[in-house]
């Protein structure tokens, strides 16, 4: 079987552009790339960033394989159909702090200003709800943010309070 039909095969969610599967360790290198990108991380701060090739496969082993084992979903790998290549994250994250699930994204610049987070996010808020049984999701971004707040806001999340993390204030979301 080739690796084209086996991510097909994975695939939990399918848009016209892109599609979301679980991450493997094969995704290491794109990973990597994403997570320690500067513009990426921009809102972010240090605590998210990936220095190294092993560090972006402890992530996959150590938070993702074991979120969709223990929670039944994480952040899923974010595949640019046209060119067959992980081009960041899409998914859902349990927040123990919280109780609930927060939305996530992170895509590399190079795909930036063309839709594909709003078109992947408006494909996940249904996955959530209808396969996943998921009854509320929260999401956060920075305040200066200004294309997070604006997707989270046309995805139907409503602000619900503002905090600090990393240095910089952020808001707080919620839907459903």
């Amino acid at each position: 079987m080739s690796d084209n039909m086996r991510n097909e095969l994975a695939w939990l969610i399918e848009t016209p552009r892109l599609a979301m599967r679980h991450f493997t360790i094969e995704d290491a290198a794109s990973v990597f790339a994403f997570n320690s990108d500067p513009k990426v991380l921009r809102y972010l701060g240090e605590a998210d960033k990936t220095c190294s090739l092993e560090e972006a496969e402890t992530v996959i082993k150590d938070i993702w394989l074991r979120e969709y084992q223990q929670y039944g979903y994480a952040r899923y790998a974010l595949v640019h159909k046209h060119d067959k290549q992980v081009i960041g994250f899409c998914g859902f994250k349990f927040e123990v702090d919280e109780g609930y699930p927060d939305i996530g994204y992170r895509i590399m610049p190079k795909y930036w200003n063309r839709g594909l987070v709003s078109e992947a996010c408006s494909a996940l808020m249904p996955y959530g709800r209808n396969e996943l049984g998921l009854e509320k999701v929260i999401a956060m971004a920075a305040v200066d943010n200004i294309a997070s707040n604006r997707i989270i806001q046309r995805l139907g999340f409503n602000r619900v309070a503002r905090f600090e993390h990393a240095g910089m204030p952020h808001y707080r979301y919620q839907n459903w």
